[in-house]
């Protein structure tokens, strides 16, 4: 019996002094709709995930380059020295003879989007020599250029890669808007766990006043003789484990706390010693379940399979340029020039001025490579590439299709639970004050009534959490069928 006594004093001891280390330095009202704003703004998971578009922007803007025209400038000067000959045959002796030519021009030369390669060359020329009386100059403007009209005509790298790179864009568009979605859905179900936390505390708190109370009325008949000490005993052994279910529960509260503190703050430390305090209550809200439109919604607002989608029609371009490289190149080449000539350089430019001296040029090339075998693999992989696409695409909408079939029933089945929980507290309410009033006249034990006591707290534990699974379940079904950003009032907006 001492020893008994011992234990269950240690034992409050211990509880006393965590529940003295559990402290705040100060209290903070949060209702859901706030925490949500705060969880877009500071979470790190959608932090880190809206960093992705912005670098997709860039990398298009890094491809649109291709279109960049390129501007050169060159300068030369060269020599060429020709030794003298002879014919032993004739005796005929020819004179060596010697060059000097120095050049300068500018060009411009691009890309266009339909594969059209263009180029605008002048060149100004001044020669001097052995065989040239007087410095001579002559000049030339040249446009040309180079259209293809199989390969590369319809599609090249340049315009595959800027269609990928603006498909990908769209891709992690999508991907931050999920990572939105499940960090909203992850705040809701926090949310909803803290309320559950906190009103069980409450709960356990109520099973501790009960067992305390009983524990006193116990004591009171032992010392007048009406009970036997055996019944202290229990009372005592029921009013420690009341005392540490309030420990345990106190502690799931801390957990829950910061599990909702960690989605809103992107520094603890901050917010390490700050108690939130949820305002709003787990309710019970009816709602309508209909699978077809379930599926509806979840088959065409699902961000992960509009990736999908996405990803689909990424691999498309690809595997439209790789088809189009099989084909020969064929090259429309064409080209117009100007040309001057002089003894002076006014004169020298007269040609391309008044354009008596023109030139030009037209035809085609084509080159068919032997065996292609490079273009034909690529082509047979990014095929096949496709069809798993399209595999995993179907994979994902079934997976889908369940996955919102199992909310459903899972919300359906919470729902119920509430009603049957409700009742259940209610009778045990009912049969735990009947049996106290018993005891009070002297026709029930102690053993009766810690037992409905404990059947009353687990009741009211159980009811609570029938309400916080079935908020929980409306929450995945959203999450589920791709409506969570819209049910919470949340839009996100692409710079």
């Amino acid at each position: 019996m001492f020893w008994k006594a011992v234990v269950f004093s240690v034992m409050i001891f211990c509880v006393s002094n965590v529940e003295g280390q559990i402290e705040y330095a100060n209290s903070r009202p949060l209702t859901l709709d706030d925490c949500i704003a705060e969880a877009l703004a500071k979470n790190l998971d959608i932090r880190t995930r809206r960093i992705q578009p912005r670098m997709d922007e860039l990398s298009i803007g890094s491809s649109l380059g291709a279109y960049d025209p390129s501007f050169t400038l060159s300068a030369n000067q060269s020599f060429n020295a020709s030794p003298g000959s002879s014919d032993p045959n004739s005796r005929l002796f020819g004179t060596g003879s010697d060059t000097t030519t120095e050049s300068f021009g500018p060009g411009i030369n691009g890309l266009l989007p339909y594969g059209t390669r263009y180029r605008l060359d002048g060149r100004l020329r001044r020669q001097s020599g052995t065989v040239f009386p007087s410095f001579q100059y002559n000049s030339d403007i040249t446009a040309s250029v180079t259209q293809p009209l199989l390969r590369n005509f319809m599609i090249d790298s340049p315009r595959r890669t800027i269609a990928v790179a603006k498909r990908t864009l769209k891709i992690n568009e999508l991907v931050l808007s999920h990572q939105i979605m499940r960090t909203v859905n992850s705040v809701e179900k926090a949310y909803y766990e803290l309320v559950y936390a906190r009103e069980n505390v409450l709960v356990q708190d109520s099973s501790l006043q009960l067992a305390e109370k009983h524990l006193r009325e116990t004591r009171r008949r032992v010392e007048l003789g009406a009970l036997a000490p055996l019944d202290q005993t229990q009372a005592e052994s029921q009013a420690a484990a009341r005392r540490a279910d309030l420990l345990s529960a106190q502690v799931q509260l801390d957990t829950r706390m910061n599990a909702l503190k960690g989605l809103l703050s992107d520094d603890f430390a901050l917010v390490a010693d700050v108690k939130f305090d949820p305002t709003d209550k787990l309710l019970a809200v009816v709602h309508q379940f209909d699978t077809q439109d379930s599926w509806v919604r979840g088959l065409e607002r699902r961000p992960d399979l509009l990736q999908s989608k996405e990803s689909l029609e990424r691999q498309k371009i690809v595997l439209r340029y790789n088809k189009n490289q099989i084909l020969p190149s064929l090259d429309l080449q064409l080209s117009y020039g100007h040309n001057g000539f002089g003894t002076d350089l006014p004169g020298g430019l007269d040609g391309i001025r008044t354009g008596s001296g023109q030139a030009y040029s037209y035809g085609l090339v084509l080159t068919i490579p032997f065996s292609n075998r490079t273009a034909k693999n690529n082509y047979r992989s990014s095929r096949l590439e496709k069809q798993r696409l399209l595999l995993s695409h179907k994979q994902l909408e079934q997976q889908i299709i369940i996955e919102i079939d199992n909310a459903l029933k899972a919300a359906r089945n919470a729902y119920q639970r509430i009603d049957a929980t409700r009742e259940a507290r209610r009778y045990a309410e009912a049969a735990s004050e009947a049996e106290e009033k018993k005891f009070a006249n002297g026709k029930s034990t102690g053993f009766f009534v810690l037992q409905l006591q404990r059947d009353l707290t687990a009741a009211r534990s159980s009811e609570l959490r029938a309400l916080a699974d079935y908020n929980n379940t409306l929450a995945d079904l959203w999450l589920n069928e791709g409506m969570t950003l819209e049910r919470r009032g949340v839009v996100v907006n692409f710079e």
